[in-house]
This record gives C-alpha cells, sequence and structure tokens, in this order.
C-alpha cells in the first residue's frame, strides 16, 4: 500500500498568501525527503483560503527541488481552459519533470470560480466530458488533428496553418506514453462518474472529507466500470484519501488532531461543513443519506474522520479501514495547514517511516519505509 499527500490546501483567512504558498511548498518538499509516493495539490480561482488557483504552476515550482515524488495535479479544472491549452501545459509539465507527474482532472466545483469566469450557467460536467475527449486526441493523434465530435464544442485543427516540414501546426505530446495517469477525486456516495472512470482506465482517489462507510460504493461503482469494457479492476489503482494526525504522545494526538480549539483539524472540517451545507452536499457527514442534519456535530464529524493517535494507534485504525472497505492501493494523507510546524512535520515523519511500514508489514506485503509499488498487480 502507498502513501500519498493530497492538499486542498486550507488555510485561515488571516494568514499572508505568501506565507502560505511558500509553507505548502516546503511541505512537499518535506513529504518527498521522508519517502511518500506522490503528492496532489487542489486549486481554486474565488476561494482565500484554498489560495492555490492553478496547480500545476504551482506544482511546477517543484520539479527541480524534489527527487522522487510524483507531482499530481488535484485537480486541473477542466471546464476553466480551453482543452487544447490544458493538453499542451500538461505535456510540457510532463516533459519537465521527465514523467513525475499525474494528471488530476474535474470538472471544477466552485460555483463562484464559474461566476467569475462568466460561465455560471454552463453544464461543468458536460464541460469536462467534452474537454478530456479532446486532450486525449490531442495527446493520441497527429497534426493537423481536425478533431471534431459530435455535441463537443471544442474543434482543434491546425490544417490551414500547419507546415509540419518545419514543425508548425504540431502540437506536443507528454514524455509519458501514450499519456500519463489520470486521475479523479470522488467525493459523492454512489457516484455514477466513478463507473466512467473505470470504463476509461482513470484512477479514483476517493476524497478524505467521505465517512468510511460511503467508500466502498466509490469501489463497486469502479469495479462496475471496469468490468462492463471487460477488465477486472486493480486494488492498487484506487487511493483513498484520509486525514490523518500521528503524534508520540497520545494526549498530544487527540489535543492536536480533535479536540483543542485551535486545531487545524478542527479548522479543516469547520470550513468543510460550511461549505458542503451551502451546496447541499453534506450527506458525505452523515450515517445515512436520510439522517437529520441536526446529528451533525463538529466533534462527531472530527471523530469520524480524523484519523488520530500514536503510531500503534494509527496503525490499528488504518488496518480497520481496510478490513472495512478491502483493498486500497494508496493511502493518501490530507495536508492540513501548519498550525505547528513541528507536530506536523512529526506527523508525517512517523507515517512514512513507522505507521505504513508496519501497515503492509501486517497485511504481509513487507516491511518499507515507503510503499513505493508501481501501478501493477
Amino acid at each position: 500500500m502507498r502513501l500519498g499527500y493530497f492538499t486542498m490546501p486550507l488555510h485561515p483567512l488571516h494568514r499572508n498568501e505568501t506565507e502560505t504558498l511558500h509553507e505548502d511548498r516546503e511541505t512537499i518538499i518535506f513529504a518527498d525527503e521522508v519517502g511518500f509516493y506522490d503528492a496532489f495539490i487542489g486549486e481554486h480561482l474565488t476561494d482565500k483560503a484554498e489560495n492555490v488557483t492553478n496547480s500545476m504552476i504551482f506544482l511546477s515550482s517543484l520539479i527541480f527541488q524534489t527527487k522522487n515524488i510524483k507531482l499530481g495535479t488535484g485537480t486541473s479544472n477542466l471546464s476553466h481552459m480551453h482543452p487544447t491549452l490544458i493538453a499542451s501545459h500538461a505535456a510540457m509539465f510532463d516533459h519537465l519533470a521527465k514523467g513525475r507527474f499525474i494528471f488530476g482532472v474535474s470538472p471544477g466545483a466552485l460555483t463562484s470560480d464559474a461566476e467569475a469566469l462568466g460561465m455560471i450557467s454552463e453544464d461543468r460536467n458536460k464541460l469536462f466530458a467534452e474537454a478530456i475527449d479532446v486532450i486525449l486526441a490531442i495527446w493520441t493523434g497527429e497534426a493537423p488533428y481536425n478533431i471534431e465530435f459530435p455535441n463537443n464544442r471544442f474543434k482543434v485543427t491546425t490544417q490551414e496553418s500547419a507546415v509540419l516540414e518545419i514543425g508548425r501546426g504540431i502540437l506536443m505530446k507528454p514524455y509519458q506514453k501514450p499519456y500519463p495517469e489520470i486521475v479523479g477525486t470522488v467525493v459523492a456516495p454512489f457516484s455514477k462518474g466513478v463507473i466512467a472512470m473505470g470504463q476509461r482506465d482513470f484512477h479514483p482517489m476517493s476524497a478524505n472529507f467521505l465517512m468510511n462507510h460511503w467508500l466502498p460504493s466509490h469501489w463497486k461503482n469502479y469495479a462496475e466500470g471496469k468490468a462492463s469494457v471487460g477488465v477486472v479492476a486493480n486494488p492498487t489503482e484506487w487511493r483513498v484519501a484520509r486525514t490523518v494526525f500521528v503524534a508520540d504522545d497520545a494526549k498530544v494526538a487527540k489535543a492536536y488532531g480533535k479536540r483543542d480549539e485551535q486545531s487545524p483539524y478542527r479548522y479543516y472540517y469547520k470550513q468543510m461543513y460550511t461549505k458542503m451545507k451551502i451546496s447541499n452536499r453534506h450527506v458525505i457527514f452523515k450515517k445515512d443519506k436520510d439522517e437529520d442534519d441536526s446529528l451533525i456535530t463538529l466533534d462527531r464529524i472530527v471523530d469520524d474522520l480524523v484519523i488520530a493517535g500514536t503510531v500503534n494507534e494509527v496503525v490499528d485504525q488504518i488496518l480497520a479501514l481496510r478490513e472495512q472497505v478491502g483493498d486500497i492501493g494508496e493511502i493518501v494523507y490530507a495536508g492540513m495547514d501548519l498550525v505547528d510546524l513541528k507536530l506536523g512535520r512529526r506527523s508525517m515523519e512517523l507515517m512514512a517511516h513507522e505507521v505504513m511500514p508496519r501497515v503492509n508489514e501486517a497485511l504481509g506485503l513487507g516491511y518499507k519505509t515507503n510503499a513505493d509499488r508501481a501501478l501493477v498487480a
């Protein structure tokens, strides 16, 4: 089981953007140093708390300051930009990173982003589907392309202006062939989008703010999608993000991870519950879809969704999670605002060097400081 890293990120509003951007960079550099397999960074245009506006630009600043960690957009919001631009930028990134690139994609879910772009009435899911078809066609096609799918607004050609013998009219292809691993973040229980991901060999990452009992619905739908095209789903392709805090002391773990009013974990889930409630997506915090909203409290959310404790306690909780949901290819550690830099870094170090090796050993996968198996059976 691999160990990855994901951050949205989500910082308190009073913090300076310059400071938090550099803090998030240093955290991914540290993740590389202690042996995380990959790192994903989210993006939004209009959220002061989540202040990475373009994940590809942010990650490009890390290519030459990291050595082994794969860098993943988490996600590129495909409704925000013409697919020719995204395909070309991602291909160049892949070359700069020499294949240490994962293409994380989504439609772009933030309504205020859509409003700022003048597309609030657009069907962003349809835009996403159209864009990904065109991106893949660019990467697997040849100039002058002449890409024109039925009911797809994006038409791509260089027919009139191409001079192929001097290289004009040719779009860049990725370093990885035929293209990088494509990952989609999944939030909604029983998401039908995961079926399509299985059909197209895109790999799912289940969100860290989704309660454990909803997770099997993601794997079931992914496996269904795979089966519909005659392929058996491989658990190594499934990433499950979780909110984890590991400490040397159990009291510190409980305070910083759950109960202290200054806990970054409490802040994170207070923000997430508020955002999900506004968009009527707070079912992810419920025991069942018909549960009364009044039963959802911050304490309960934190207790249900934050894995916190000493090394042995966190190992036990991850093994219990695996027992509940089945095989998982990668546990993705959710990054928080670093209220206490020392505790935050120590948690990541313990997760990489102590927790995951013991988890893998308990599962009969060998004692490894980083579960760096490739995405193969």
